[in-house]
């Protein structure tokens, strides 16, 4: 036993290579959130909303070549916006970045594996993100020209935003729980769609140099607290991606990529071709 444990520390810190902080996450099936809401005592406070709203293409060309570019306005709280990629090599990823504090580099586990982001958020003045969902402004005034420059280095091109329509909002309540049970905090999320559907997302970080312990641990106390698991896996992302791409023009074909895409998902590698991007001027 201690042999087998020595060894899967290790994949974990080999895979962990590069990596600040690990997040894990696990997804419950909507049929389970009731009783994980009872069951660390949540309520959701209608004056507490999140609005998550995301940017791609009608057939999700971006979250295919591994791109996640979004905005966030919370009630009585700051609003910023986020640039992600996934899966990266930390390596290839220039250090200047990590100057800025919203900068990070770590690795997201659930139960399909491991893979490493960077992700860039920056804030966002308030109001800028109903006008641009309104088509009231441009979506490129949502990231600073240091984001911007972000998504140029690490695709080699400059996005062409007018091909980016505004996917959402989806409305969403986060906590965090401390449990005696588990060592580390767990923020619980809870994402609802215009169609009433759920999606409830329990997750932990942890310093990578606690990743195999903290991978573990989690997982037990998720089967200790009677969670079970969701067959599909699917990340809060593509849950919500897939539904609003759908219902813009032409999505018969955005539902065809999305089919695509999970086909891809395990042949994807860091390298990226980003579509429909103009060279800089």
């Amino acid at each position: 036993m201690v042999t087998r444990g020595k060894a899967t520390a290790g994949r974990v810190a080999l895979a962990m290579e590069g990596a600040a902080a690990i997040e894990i996450k696990i997804t419950l099936p909507q049929h389970q959130v009731k009783a994980a809401l009872k069951r660390f005592g949540l309520k959701v406070d209608p004056d507490a909303k999140r609005y998550i709203y995301f940017f791609d293409t009608p057939e999700l060309e971006l979250m295919r070549a591994g791109m996640i570019i979004r905005a966030r306005r919370v009630v009585g709280d700051t609003h910023d916006s986020t640039v992600k990629f996934r899966p990266v090599v930390p390596t290839d990823v220039k250090s200047k970045w990590t100057r800025y504090s919203d900068f990070k580099i770590e690795a997201d586990a659930s139960e399909k594996g491991l893979v490493k982001s960077a992700s860039f958020s920056m804030p966002v003045a308030k109001g800028l993100i109903k006008r641009v969902a309104a088509g009231k402004g441009a979506l490129k005034a949502l990231f600073t020209p240091q984001q911007q420059a972000f998504l140029k280095e690490m695709t080699g091109r400059e996005i062409d935003f007018s091909t980016i329509a505004v996917l959402g909002p989806i409305t969403a309540h986060r906590w965090r729980v401390n449990s005696p049970a588990c060592p580390w905090p767990i923020t619980a999320e809870l994402w609802r769609r215009e169609d009433g559907a759920l999606l409830m997302e329990a997750s932990i970080k942890s310093p990578a140099i606690q990743a195999a312990a903290a991978v573990g641990g989690f997982m037990a106390f998720l089967a200790e607290a009677g969670a079970e698991k969701d067959n599909e896996q699917q990340t809060k992302t593509r849950w919500a991606l897939e539904y609003y791409a759908g219902k813009l023009p032409g999505g018969g074909k955005a539902k065809s990529a999305a089919k695509r895409a999970k086909v891809a998902e395990a042949k994807k590698s860091a390298s990226r071709t980003m579509p429909r991007v103009s060279r800089s001027q």
